[in-house]
């Protein structure tokens, strides 16, 4: 990196441990991982931030964040991290692709996606650990401690790459036994005889999702939730009839999809990654075997074998 005038050459130390910080967005986890207390976490970065002239960190709602000069640092932390990677090696070729990745992913995709890619790319590199946050909610304007994030909807953000990775379908499914027992609806506009199983709304940040909601106004929350798979064991179990994604609800033939000519609501998924984040191997691997695995299973995201041939 290019120094400043007035600044010295940073200590080696101190740019590992920021690029630690950087990637935990907290000192106390930088610190867990490096084996150092947070005191000494806090004391190394001003040394640095002393020796570059200039503030490298800046607070954010979701930790702390790199400033312009913190992302310098960073990149020359990164080569830093390189060059000792490869001396550990000896003349081993050395895989970069290790290391620890952080995702937040809804709690559908994770499972149906991400862990399978995971698992795939993790054959061919052990020394790779991926740490997934299962939440549904909006992309956040900051990212500290997280490499890449899945979100439903397009999300609004700044200094973000965003890539739209495809999409999947949701669509009204109930049990077998439920509908003896209660029937099934003719249209939609019987629907508001039946209870609902989806999200609670109140707690619903995603509009995108709450679109569908709209299209059954009507209906009776029956049992909300924030998490999918309990949607799908709630109308396995009976409880009413769910709102459910295709890719999830097609697995369980205990299942009926209810309308789906009239019914199929198509969002997208999105991937949201800091700009410098691309530039790690891992995480660019990592992003890259779950755009794949997006594709590879696209017609099960459609719930393309639960909806009947257009004619």
């Amino acid at each position: 990196m290019v120094l400043s005038p007035g600044s010295v050459a940073p200590n080696p130390d101190d740019l590992l441990i920021l690029l630690a910080v950087a990637r935990a967005g907290r000192f106390t986890t930088a610190g867990e991982t490096l084996g150092l207390s947070h005191t000494t976490v806090s004391r190394r970065i001003a040394a640095l931030e002393k020796d570059l002239g200039g503030r490298v960190l800046s607070r954010s709602a979701g930790g702390w964040e790199l400033t312009e000069l913190g992302r310098r640092a960073a990149r020359a932390a990164e080569d830093v991290e390189t060059a000792l990677a490869t001396i550990n090696e000896g003349d081993a070729e050395t895989d970069q692709i290790a290391g620890v990745v952080r995702i937040s992913a809804t709690d559908g995709f994770s499972a149906f996606v991400i862990a399978p890619a995971v698992a795939q790319l993790r054959r061919r590199h052990p020394r790779l650990s991926v740490e997934i946050v299962a939440v549904t909610r909006r992309a956040l304007q900051h990212r500290s401690g997280l490499d890449l994030e899945v979100v439903v909807g397009e999300p609004q953000v700044h200094r973000a790459e965003a890539i739209r990775l495809g999409f999947y379908t949701l669509g009204m499914y109930a049990s077998h036994e439920y509908l003896r027992e209660c029937g099934a609806p003719a249209g939609i506009h019987e629907l508001s005889a039946h209870p609902l199983v989806y999200f609670v709304d109140s707690m619903l940040q995603v509009d995108d999702l709450d679109a569908p909601r709209r299209l059954v106004p009507d209906m009776l929350d029956a049992l909300s939730s924030t998490n999918v798979f309990v949607h799908v064991e709630a109308t396995r179990a009976g409880a009413g009839i769910g709102l459910l994604p295709c890719f999830l609800a097609d697995r369980h033939p205990d299942l009926v999809r209810l309308l789906p000519e009239e019914f199929a609501e198509r969002l997208p998924y999105w991937m949201v990654l800091r700009p410098d984040s691309l530039r790690q191997p891992a995480v660019a691997a990592v992003a890259a075997a779950i755009r794949d695995r997006t594709v590879a299973v696209g017609d099960a995201l459609l719930g393309a074998g639960s909806a009947p041939p257009s004619p």
